[in-house]
């Protein structure tokens, strides 16, 4: 199924209009306005209202941190899977805050855990394979992932979906992703991850350049997604086709999040007008990764948020969140000049210029 555009130029002037009138200078609102009408335009009414936000927070291993990638052993992958359920993790922090649902998801851990409350087993290998030896995902895998989040996306309530991730050695995935994807230097899509610098950040570009090369015949998005993984962000592939048919709010978080939104739009160009881009992260690709989004979307490269973050988790979405929130209830609750019996701006004119005779 191809994604609608959902450009509506009636209701787009009607929001701008409803906008426009509320007690307040034109534009006063600045950004605001333009996520409130956004969010409008997704959701298909003039009067958005946000329901049961639903966090997905997808987790997996890579095969490629045993080329000393990453800062942390990928062990810490699963040791954050168990923090997230224990409720000690900032995504679990912000999202018990705003009373956001947390959908954690073991994609393909290397770990197996107990089934509990609050965590979905669609775990598809015990994490993916080295990429500098071969594909990090074969096809059956990588589609097995995809189908995977569609399905949970299908099965949850709400019409916003906020995206997370968690996995020791994915921005080294995102960062290929993005240099493959758009034709960027690796070297100029490619940052500390968890705390890499120096020497260790220089044999981390190193290693990258070395599985481009490898993989220099793959070039179709889902043989980029195949050759260089992982199963959080396939997953998260599906979720983000099905929330956009569905035409769902979707709510990027950082440069893996945002990783898995570039593969989506590869494959369905009309994705990204479901997206609003939560926050700007300190990891150095991430800009690049927004504006080549902003551009495709004809929306603002800008995300709502720069706070230098780089925890990933989801935890920019869910930061970003309350501002989808107000958006909507400015759009929906604030007063016009005409309901609050305020006068407008032509009708000061024209009293000034009622004064202006007068004194003449």
């Amino acid at each position: 199924m191809s994604l609608q555009d959902i450009t509506d130029a009636a209701l787009a002037q009607r929001l701008q209009h409803k906008l426009d009138n509320k007690t307040k200078p034109v534009g006063s609102l600045g950004r605001l306005e333009s996520l409130a009408a956004q969010i409008g335009l997704i959701l298909g009414t003039e009067s958005p209202e946000l329901l049961q936000p639903q966090m997905l927070v997808c987790a997996g291993d890579h095969g490629l941190t045993a080329r000393g990638i990453s800062a942390y052993p990928s062990d810490v992958t699963w040791q954050m899977v168990e923090n997230f359920l224990a409720g000690g993790a900032a995504v679990s922090v912000l999202a018990r805050q705003h009373d956001i649902a947390l959908n954690v998801v073991d994609c393909g851990v290397r770990h197996d855990f107990a089934p509990r409350p609050g965590l979905l087993l669609r775990k598809v290998a015990h994490g993916t394979a080295d990429s500098l030896d071969g594909p990090a995902m074969t096809p059956v895998q990588r589609d097995e992932a995809i189908a995977n989040g569609r399905e949970i996306v299908r099965g949850l309530p709400g019409n916003a979906l906020l995206l997370g991730e968690m996995g020791i050695g994915n921005t080294s995935a995102a960062s290929l992703l993005l240099a493959r994807l758009t034709g960027h230097p690796i070297a100029e899509c490619t940052g500390a991850g968890t705390g890499l610098g120096g020497e260790a950040l220089a044999r981390k570009v190193d290693v990258l350049q070395q599985v481009l090369a490898f993989h220099e015949q793959a070039t179709q998005p889902l043989e980029v997604l195949a050759a260089f993984g992982g199963f959080e962000i396939a997953t998260l592939v599906g979720a983000v086709l099905q929330a956009a048919e569905e035409r769902r709010v979707i709510v990027v978080d950082g440069f893996i999040a945002s990783s898995a939104v570039l593969v989506a739009q590869a494959l369905e160009p009309f994705v990204t007008q479901r997206c609003v881009f939560s926050h700007r992260s300190g990891e150095c690709g991430h800009g690049l990764m927004l504006r080549h989004l902003g551009a495709s979307a004809q929306q603002p490269a800008r995300a709502l948020l720069d706070m230098s973050l780089r925890l990933g988790e989801g935890s920019g979405a869910a930061l970003a969140w309350p501002l989808l929130v107000s958006a909507c209830a400015l759009l929906r609750e604030m007063a016009s000049f005409e309901s609050a019996g305020v006068s407008g701006k032509a009708d000061l004119v024209a009293g000034v210029g009622d004064i202006t005779e007068a004194t003449a």
